[in-house]
């Protein structure tokens, strides 16, 4: 690839960065199918929702709230993976993500440790074939 259009397609996705994400989330629940994916509204993926949608494990202790989010999705080396798991507040505001190595990573497992937040959660899972899959929890 030329130095110039690599220059011109990085600016172009610096911002869309910037600009999609306050698009997409005015209006999140219109987006399911669209730009993600859900249990409900699985798209074009309909027979992948076992092995892409996030499943979330909560656990409230003293110390505050722990979450484990797990991906049955198989991990194939850079053909096929789950590139990483984010935690969203329940206003869709970035709290925390875990990116896995393809070549390193034996399962889609993610531990993250909420502290004391409470309320709703949203957890997206990014298949490097199958694309964004969301799911919610109360914490």
């Amino acid at each position: 690839m030329e130095r110039r259009t690599f220059i011109r397609l990085v600016g172009l996705g610096g911002a869309a960065g910037i600009i999609a994400p306050q698009s997409v989330l005015a209006n999140p629940p219109s987006m399911a199918g669209g730009v993600y994916y859900t249990k409900d509204a699985p798209g074009r993926w309909s027979k992948k929702v076992g092995g892409h949608l996030p499943h979330i494990e909560v656990e409230k202790g003293p110390a505050g709230t722990r979450i484990r989010v797990v991906t049955s999705h198989e991990m194939r080396g850079c053909e096929h993976y789950i590139i990483k798991h984010v935690v969203l507040d329940g206003n869709y505001r970035f709290l925390m993500e875990n990116r896995f190595d393809p070549m390193k990573t034996k399962a889609p497992v993610s531990d993250f440790d909420l502290g004391r937040y409470a309320g709703r959660i949203h957890v997206l899972s990014l298949c490097n074939i199958h694309d964004l899959w969301l799911n919610v929890a109360e914490v």
